[in-house]
């Protein structure tokens, strides 16, 4: 899948939006979507991460938000995988500003949507056991 132009999405990113729709979509876009982006967005609020990181996560965390991207979140199944890609994309690209503190932050918020079972999905979150 070729990824779109995630960073036209910028300015779609707000963080009450950003609440809003993680908490309408937890359930059916899953825990492996729902953590990525929980990622990024306390990424964002990190002092140790760059302006261009910075630019980036807005992007993605924009395009997520947005109603109008490649494939309408609307539609089952398939209408999440698209924000799915950028999220990750964008993970990979920044992971390595990604405290542990951060992780276990998103983890307890998760936990607070999904049940263990569900939780476990984000073992293999880049899509191979680490």
């Amino acid at each position: 899948m070729e990824l779109p132009d995630f960073m036209s999405y910028a300015n779609k990113f707000s963080q009450s939006d950003f609440v809003d729709k993680v908490a309408k979509i937890a359930k059916r876009a899953g825990s492996k979507l729902v953590y990525a982006a929980l990622i990024l967005y306390y990424t964002l609020q990190s002092d140790k991460i760059s302006t261009a990181n910075k630019a980036m996560i807005i992007g993605a965390l924009g395009y997520m938000i947005s109603p109008l991207d490649v494939i309408p979140d609307a539609i089952p199944i398939a209408g999440l995988t698209d924000d799915l890609a950028v999220l990750l994309f964008v993970l990979k690209k920044v992971w390595v500003d990604v405290d542990p503190d951060i992780q276990q932050k998103a983890k307890e918020r998760l936990s607070k949507w999904f049940d263990d079972d569900e939780i476990a999905e984000i073992k293999d979150l880049f899509g191979s056991e680490e």
